[in-house]
């Protein structure tokens, strides 16, 4: 699996309570019940507020297979259609009934297998872009969500500033607690901001990647059920799959 945000994300943590400690401060400086449940409470709130119930739960019930995205070999891919036309070329469509339960990505298997099964290949085209659309959408939908919680999390934090800057107005008759207060205001902000940045936009750009790497390889592996509908030859298949998956992936000995 890819751990880059978590480890970048705990990295960034861990850069700020180094400071606080170079600044002779301790972490627990800033770590205040009040402002830290205005900022979180707020921003989630906020962000409910944008969107529906169920595309709310849905972001977060999906956000540990983001968070533990284990990326799929493209070249495997490439080679796994390769192998099903050449296959498909020697032995015709029907041939591969069997090794659609060898397939285990869902998005391959069932487009091999609506082709097995005589489906036009207009109407599989549309289909297996239908399914990417889908798929496109709903991540958009879900990174929107802590998007969106990104850009509430600084202005909520600032409402907590000014709503404890009231109150040390209040009480200026005692000017001993005065810098305490003062000090405690501003940790709204703080959270704030560090909550924006270093939680909510990188998981919301962490979901972007994640959906362009999945659009992507869902893409060549339309593309190559396609040409194995379509009786392509292997080496044809092959060339065209890797120039579309736009890496380096070596090519194997295709049947022409």
């Amino acid at each position: 699996m890819d751990l880059a945000t978590l480890i970048g994300i705990g990295a960034a943590f861990a850069a700020v309570i180094a400071s606080i400690f170079l600044e002779g401060a301790t972490p627990m400086s800033v770590v205040l019940p009040a402002p830290m449940l205005l900022v979180i409470g707020g921003t989630l709130g906020a962000g409910l507020a944008t969107t529906t119930m169920s595309d709310f739960g849905r972001a977060f019930a999906s956000l540990k297979d983001f968070l533990l995205y284990k990326r799929q070999n493209t070249g495997q891919t490439v080679e796994l259609v390769v192998s099903l036309a050449e296959r498909a070329r020697r032995e015709g469509l029907l041939s591969l009934e069997e090794a659609t339960r060898e397939v285990d990505d869902p998005f391959l298997r069932d487009g091999l297998q609506s082709a097995i099964d005589g489906m036009d290949p207009e109407d599989l085209r549309e289909m297996l872009e239908a399914r990417i659309d889908a798929r496109a959408a709903k991540d958009k939908v879900v990174a929107k969500v802590f998007s969106d919680m990104g850009g509430f999390a600084p202005t909520i934090g600032i409402i907590g500033t000014v709503v404890s800057l009231v109150h040390v107005l209040e009480n200026l008759s005692d000017p001993s607690s005065i810098g305490h207060m003062i000090a405690a205001a501003f940790v709204a902000t703080l959270w704030g901001l560090l909550s924006a940045n270093l939680i909510w936009l990188p998981i919301a750009a962490r979901i972007k990647r994640v959906s362009e790497i999945e659009v992507s390889r869902m893409e060549v592996a339309k593309e190559g059920l396609l040409a194995v509908q379509a009786g392509s030859s292997p080496r044809v298949v092959g060339e065209r799959l890797r120039s579309l998956a736009g890496e380096e992936i070596p090519a194997t000995k295709e049947a022409a």
